[in-house]
C-alpha cells in the first residue's frame, strides 16, 4: 500500500507543479524539486529506491521518445557537431572532471569519481526548454542540443557502467573495455532497431487480420522501449542504446503511414502524458531524496558544516562549464567555417553564442536517474563507497546548472543567431501544394466513379464540389438541409466519403515526401497532425442532417 501511496503522491506532485509552473516565473524542474523536499519533510511515507527498478521504469520511455521525435535530417546535417559534443566532450568530461573530483575529495575513490563525472556529462533538453521559455533557443542550436542530449545520454551512461564495474571489481582493462564497448554499442543499437521492426511488424499483421484497435496500437508503442531495453540487457548489450535505437527506428516505421489518424492523435496524447509524468516524477524524487541524502553525505564528507559541500558543487560546476566552453568554441568554429565554404552568410563566432551553448548544457533527469543507480553495496556486502556523497554532489550540480541557466541563459539567447538552415516555410508550402494536388486528384477519381455508379449523378457532382472547397479555399455551405429526404442524406454521405478520400491522399503524399527526404520530421508531424484532426472531426460527423465541418483552406 505504501508503494501505491508514493506513486499517487508523485503523480499529484507533477500535477500541482504543472499548475504552479504557469503562475510562478521559475523553471518547472526547480518547482518540482521544491515539492519533493516538501514531501520528504511531510507525513507521507517515503521508500528507498531500487536502482535497477528506477533505471528500468524511467529511462527507456524517455530515451525512446527522444529518439522517436528528434528531427532526423537535422540530426544528420549537424552530425559532426553532435558527435563532437556527444562523444568527444563526454570522454573529456569523464576524464577531466573525474580527476578533479578525486583530487578535491580524496574520500571518493577514483572509479566512483569517474562514475560521478559520467552521469554529469549528459544534458537534458527538457530542462533547457523550460529555462529558455522566455527567450526561444535558435532552431538550429536547439537541434544541435537535442542531438547531443540524445547521444550523450547513451554514451555517458555507458561510461557510468564501466566506472561502476571498476569500482566493484577494483580493476580496469582498457582492451577489455574497448571490446565490451563495441559490443554494448553495436549490440544495443541492433537489438533496439530489430525490436521496433519486429513488434511493429506483429502489430501490422494483427491490424490486417482483425482491424485497427487504437488501444492495442498504443500499447504496442508503450511496450516497445521496455522490450528493447530488456532484450539488450539480457545479452549484456546496452539497454540504453537499444531504447534510443528503438525510438529512431520508430520514425521509419511511422512514415510508412499505415496507422489511422485517430490512433496517432490518441498515441501522441498518451506519450505526451507519459513524458510529463516520467520527467516530473524524476525531479520530484530528486527533491524527496535530498534531505536524507544530505545528512548521510555530510557524515561521509568528514567535514564540518555544509560549506565544503557547497564549494565542491561550485568547483565541479565551474569545471564542467570550462570544459564545455572550450569544446563548444572549437566545435562551433568548424560549423561556421563549413557554412561559409558552402556560400552561406557567415555569422561571427561570438562569446555570447558559445556561452549560451555552454549554459544550455543543463543537467537534469538523466543525470539523476544515472546517479541513483549506483549500487547500494559492493560484491562483498560492504556499503558502496561515498554513494550518498556522490548523489548529493550530482543533485547540487543539477540545481546549480538550472539556476544559472534560468537567470543567465534568457538574456544571452535574445537576438542570438546561427547560420540558417533551409527554410521550413518553403518546405511546408511545397508540401501543402503537393498534398493538395494529390487530394484533388483522388477526389476527382472517386467522383467520376460515383457518377457512373449512382442513379442520380448530380449528387456526386454536388458532393464533389463541396469536398473540393477545402483545397480551393472556398466557403462551403455550413449545413445540409434537413428537407429533401433521401437525396439530402445521400449527398451528405457522398460528401463525407469524398472528403475522407481527399484527406487520405493528402496524408500519403506527405509520407511520400518524407520518405524521399523532401521534407523533414518537423514539417511532416505538423501537417499530418492537421490532417488527422480534420479526419477525426469528419469521422465524428453524422451526415444525417448534421452540419458539415468547416472547410480549411
Amino acid at each position: 500500500m505504501e508503494s501505491v501511496t508514493v506513486v499517487l503522491a508523485l503523480l499529484l506532485s507533477v500535477l500541482v507543479s504543472g499548475a504552479l509552473g504557469r503562475l510562478v516565473p521559475l523553471p518547472l524542474p526547480l518547482i518540482q524539486i521544491a515539492i519533493g523536499v516538501a514531501l520528504a519533510l511531510g507525513p507521507l511515507p517515503s521508500t528507498a529506491l531500487d536502482p535497477e527498478i528506477f533505471f528500468l521504469v524511467f529511462l527507456p520511455p524517455l530515451l525512446f521518445l527522444d529518439g522517436w521525435r528528434i528531427p532526423k535530417r537535422d540530426l544528420f546535417r549537424n552530425g559532426r557537431t553532435v558527435l563532437a559534443l556527444a562523444l568527444g566532450l563526454v570522454a573529456l568530461t569523464v576524464l577531466g572532471i573525474g580527476m578533479l573530483i578525486h583530487a578535491m575529495i580524496p574520500g571518493i575513490p577514483l572509479a566512483v569519481a569517474f562514475a560521478l563525472a559520467a552521469v554529469l556529462s549528459p544534458t537534458d533538453p527538457i530542462a533547457v526548454s523550460s529555462v529558455a521559455a522566455q527567450a526561444p533557443v535558435p532552431r538550429r542550436l536547439m537541434h544541435i542540443l537535442e542531438g547531443e542530449a540524445l547521444l550523450n545520454d547513451a554514451t555517458g551512461l555507458v561510461c557510468l557502467r564501466f566506472a561502476i564495474a571498476a569500482a566493484l571489481t577494483g580493476t580496469f582493462s582498457l582492451s577489455e573495455a574497448a571490446t565490451t564497448f563495441v559490443w554494448l554499442a553495436l549490440g544495443g543499437l541492433g537489438i533496439g532497431a530489430a525490436t521496433t521492426f519486429l513488434l511493429m511488424g506483429a502489430q501490422d499483421l494483427l491490424r490486417r487480420r482483425t482491424g485497427e484497435d487504437p488501444g492495442l496500437q498504443i500499447l504496442f508503442s508503450l511496450l516497445t522501449p521496455f522490450g528493447a531495453y530488456l532484450a539488450a540487457e539480457h545479452v549484456h548489450a546496452s539497454g540504453i542504446l537499444a531504447a534510443v535505437a528503438a525510438g529512431i527506428a520508430m520514425t521509419y516505421v511511422e512514415i510508412q503511414g499505415r496507422s489511422l489518424g485517430t490512433t496517432r492523435v490518441r498515441r501522441t496524447a498518451v506519450w505526451d502524458t507519459v513524458a510529463l509524468a516520467a520527467n516530473g516524477s524524476i525531479f520530484v524524487l530528486l527533491g524527496e531524496q535530498l534531505p536524507e541524502v544530505l545528512g548521510h553525505a555530510v557524515k561521509q564528507a568528514d567535514v564540518q558544516g555544509a560549506g565544503w559541500l557547497v564549494a565542491w558543487v561550485l568547483a565541479i560546476t565551474a569545471g564542467l562549464m570550462a570544459i564545455r566552453f572550450a569544446w563548444v568554441w572549437v566545435s562551433l568554429y568548424f560549423v561556421l567555417v563549413k557554412a561559409h565554404r558552402r556560400g552561406e552568410r557567415r555569422e561571427g563566432l561570438t562569446w555570447r553564442l558559445v556561452a549560451a551553448t555552454t549554459l544550455a548544457g543543463v543537467k537534469g533527469a538523466i543525470t539523476l536517474a544515472g546517479i541513483l543507480t549506483l549500487p547500494l553495496t559492493l560484491k562483498d556486502g560492504t556499503p558502496f563507497p561515498a554513494r550518498d556523497l556522490a548523489i548529493l554532489l550530482a543533485m547540487g550540480v543539477i540545481l546549480t546548472s538550472l539556476l544559472l541557466a534560468s537567470t543567465v541563459l534568457p538574456p544571452l539567447l535574445r537576438g542570438l543567431r546561427l547560420p540558417a538552415d533551409s527554410s521550413h516555410d518553403a518546405e511546408e508550402d511545397s508540401a501543402r501544394a503537393a498534398a493538395r494536388h494529390d487530394a484533388v486528384t483522388a477526389i476527382e477519381a472517386l467522383q467520376h466513379r460515383l457518377v457512373e455508379e449512382q442513379e442520380d449523378a448530380s449528387v456526386a457532382v454536388e458532393a464533389g464540389a463541396r469536398a473540393m472547397d477545402r483545397y480551393e479555399g472556398l466557403e462551403a455551405p455550413t449545413a445540409v438541409s434537413r428537407e429533401g429526404g433521401g437525396r439530402a442524406r445521400q449527398l451528405a454521405v457522398t460528401e463525407k466519403r469524398l472528403r475522407l478520400a481527399g484527406i487520405e491522399a493528402e496524408r500519403q503524399a506527405l509520407y511520400r515526401l518524407r520518405r524521399s527526404r523532401a521534407i523533414d520530421d518537423v514539417v511532416l508531424r505538423q501537417l499530418v497532425r492537421e490532417v488527422d484532426l480534420v479526419e477525426a472531426r469528419l469521422l465524428a460527423w453524422n451526415p444525417a442532417g448534421r452540419d458539415l465541418p468547416t472547410p480549411r483552406s
